[in-house]
């Protein structure tokens, strides 16, 4: 399974924790994997192997740990907007994203952004807001250099 995929199973899952937080978010994760081959999209779907489950159980775990620092970061870079303000896929989305700029080094930047944004036209709403999201990582990017 290719890195977007996987990805896009972490998001789905970081997208769950809006309504699942604490442990229940642990349990939820689990069901997702379960039952990840059985969502049919335009991509088609299959099973998660035991190791691309395992993978992306650990990364959830990692980007969870995350989430206040993360969620502060995020307050302090969108201008005039705050964290429970947006709305959940663009929210999990930049959760995602800003735990790959600031805690994974083999992601690089620009895919970590590229990859966020390619999931916004993807997931977001019709509110939903590329600029947005590329904006907001943009200043976290710019940040850290």
């Amino acid at each position: 399974m290719s890195r977007r995929e996987l990805r896009e199973h972490l998001f789905k899952m970081i997208y769950l924790y809006a309504f699942h937080p604490g442990d229940e978010s642990f349990v939820q994760a689990r069901l997702y994997l379960e039952h990840a081959g059985d969502l049919k999209d335009e991509d088609g779907a299959r099973e998660l192997t035991e190791e691309e489950q395992e993978l992306l159980r650990n990364r959830f775990a990692l980007v969870l740990e995350k989430i206040p620092e993360i969620d502060a970061l995020l307050n302090e870079k969108a201008k005039g907007w705050t964290t429970d303000r947006f709305a959940s896929c663009d929210l999990a989305i930049l959760r995602l994203a800003c735990y790959e700029l600031q805690y994974d080094a083999e992601i690089p930047t620009g895919v970590a952004i590229n990859e966020a944004v390619e999931l916004a036209r993807r997931y977001g709403g019709a509110d939903s807001s590329t600029a947005f999201i590329n904006g907001i990582l943009g200043e976290i990017a710019r940040a850290q250099s």
